[in-house]
């Protein structure tokens, strides 16, 4: 059971980009000297002000990075932090898609700063999805890319999606069907053309990840997108495309001609 909360301690009230009240012993710091402190301060505001008057596009990204980490982390200088993770995990989209667990192993970033960053990925998803919902028309394909590369781009095992359409290409769902181990996912075809039917859809887009980072797909790729198509085709549900995400590039199969 929880302890009821001190009544005589207001809470603050985070402003935009406020700073959640964090104990200092979860942000990992001693309380800095007023010398430090307002020099940290300042660089914040600096920071937020550029942010809010120039756009993302004015900020590299550890400077985004940093951005997100003060709300987390109010009591010390999270520029050697926020340089870290890009550096571990690659680039932004990498931290933002790195599993709780992965996160954990970086010195100094809490459950309070991981959870910052597990919202923000949520959105960007979020985002994508809806995205993906408008288009009236799926199959210029690139809707469907950008979704994947922010759902599946940095994934540390194979996910494999399927996009069911109407018979005017507009998506009815997108649905997770199947999560692998690092190399390989397994899908059966008659769970796609169950689903097909299920939702009455006239075509299918398929998509999976490698997360080695090379796209490329494998013989067994080819041989299980070869079996989908059949069995779609028994049903007169037309496979439009199964693309390959990677880490910074995507391959459709139908465009290589590979079924």
């Amino acid at each position: 059971m929880s302890a009821a909360p001190n009544k005589g301690r207001g809470e603050p009230r985070p402003d935009l980009f406020g700073e959640a009240a964090v104990p200092a012993a979860e942000a990992g710091a001693q309380s800095p000297s007023p010398a430090a402190k307002d020099h940290r301060h300042g660089h914040r505001a600096r920071l937020r002000s550029r942010f809010m008057s120039a756009g993302a596009d004015a900020l590299p990204d550890y400077e985004l990075m940093e951005l997100l980490l003060f709300r987390a982390i109010p009591r010390r200088d999270v520029k050697p932090l926020a340089k870290q993770l890009l550096e571990r995990f690659g680039d932004f989209p990498g931290v933002l898609a790195a599993s709780p667990e992965r996160l954990r192993e970086v010195d100094g970033l809490g459950d309070a700063a991981i959870v910052e960053l597990k919202i923000v990925q949520a959105a960007a998803q979020r985002l994508a999805q809806n995205r993906l919902r408008a288009q009236p028309d799926l199959t210029s394909f690139d809707a469907v890319i950008d979704y994947c590369r922010v759902a599946m781009r940095d994934e540390t095992e194979e996910l494999f999606r399927a996009f069911f359409l109407n018979r005017k290409g507009k998506l009815i769902t997108e649905e997770l069907l199947s999560r692998g181990t690092v190399d390989q996912v397994a899908v059966y075809p008659r769970e796609v053309v169950k689903r097909a039917l299920e939702l009455s859809a006239s075509a299918v887009i398929l998509a999976h990840n490698h997360p080695s980072g090379d796209p490329t797909p494998s013989r067994a790729d080819i041989a299980m997108t070869r079996e989908i198509a059949t069995a779609l085709k028994t049903v007169r549900v037309e496979l439009f495309d199964h693309v390959v995400i990677g880490h910074s590039e995507a391959i459709s199969m139908k465009g290589q001609g590979l079924f």
